[in-house]
């Protein structure tokens, strides 16, 4: 076996689909058939069981799995240890986090500070933040919810407010305060689920024992507030975003209902190397959210 074959099953056993980590990997779907087939004729076992039109890990693939990402870690952890001691001005940091436009003032100072640092970015639900983690895909996760996956470590970067967004010309919009009772049946705006608004009024919702209307579901989770300003619906945003809701076509209303925020936090995998380059942009994060 060789490396490459390494990191081709590692692909396939995380996609669980050839084709899909045939294009993650951007090689020929019989290509990576054929490397997957000798590596398990090299093992001597199969490694992948048929699960309709994907592939699911038998016992054997399981147990392979474990010591393939510890090798590979090692290995990139070695070539990442390199890079650092080349010092910080070629170093690369991957990025995920559920909305992009939360992290654009953050990566625009950080990159003036560090221009000679690579920035990789990638705009992924919690869950597959997670799994990127885990696969080593990415350094460092944004989260606006916890990452459900042992060995993560989380640092809290910002806490905030949820408001209910509601457009000028709304009949709640000259209140202060609403009740979850006030929002039955009201088409809601929000995002699918996996992203943290859709998470948080999916609880909201079924503490005040209410079936949401979601009438309107996207997978940004920053479009929100415009989506309500042009009359979509009502929805939640963070107060961070109480700009965008100010500009008059919509208004920002408090929620009278215990814990309605969101916490941002920085995530990593706490049992690899962290590179000098995501150690920096992890602090700077820190300073940058607290100011």
């Amino acid at each position: 076996m060789d490396l490459l074959q390494l990191r081709y099953f590692q692909a396939v056993a995380y996609r669980g689909h050839l084709s899909q980590a045939a294009a993650d990997l951007r090689i020929a779907q019989p290509s990576l058939s054929r490397a997957i087939a000798r590596l398990e004729a090299d093992l001597g076992v199969p490694l992948f069981e048929r699960a309709g039109r994907g592939l699911r890990l038998n016992h054997f693939g399981a147990t392979f799995l474990r010591r393939v990402d510890r090798a590979l870690r090692e290995l990139d952890d070695a070539r990442q240890e390199l890079v650092d001691l080349a010092g910080l001005d070629h170093g690369r940091v991957a990025v995920a986090s559920e909305t992009l436009l939360t992290l654009t003032g953050l990566m625009s100072a950080f990159r003036a500070e560090y221009p000679g640092v690579e920035l990789r970015l990638y705009q992924s639900s919690a869950e597959t933040m997670a799994q990127q983690l885990c696969a080593g895909e990415v350094d460092l996760c944004f989260a606006s919810q916890p990452l459900l996956q042992p060995g993560l470590q989380t640092r809290e970067l910002l806490r905030e407010e949820v408001l209910l967004a509601v457009p000028s010309t709304h009949r709640l919009a000259r209140r202060k305060r609403v009740r979850m009772a006030d929002l039955a049946d009201e088409p809601m705006v929000t995002t699918r689920p996996g992203y943290w608004p859709r998470t948080l009024a999916d609880r909201l919702f079924a503490e005040a024992g209410l079936e949401p209307n979601y009438s309107c579901e996207s997978d940004e989770p920053g479009a929100t507030g415009q989506l309500i300003a042009s009359g979509l619906g009502i929805g939640l945003v963070p107060d961070v975003a109480r700009q965008s809701v100010k500009s008059g076509a919509a208004v920002g209303l408090r929620l009278d209902v215990p814990d309605c925020s969101r916490t941002l936090s920085v995530v990593r995998r706490a049992d690899t190397y962290l590179s000098a380059a995501a150690q920096r942009l992890t602090e700077f994060a820190t300073d940058y959210f607290a100011a």
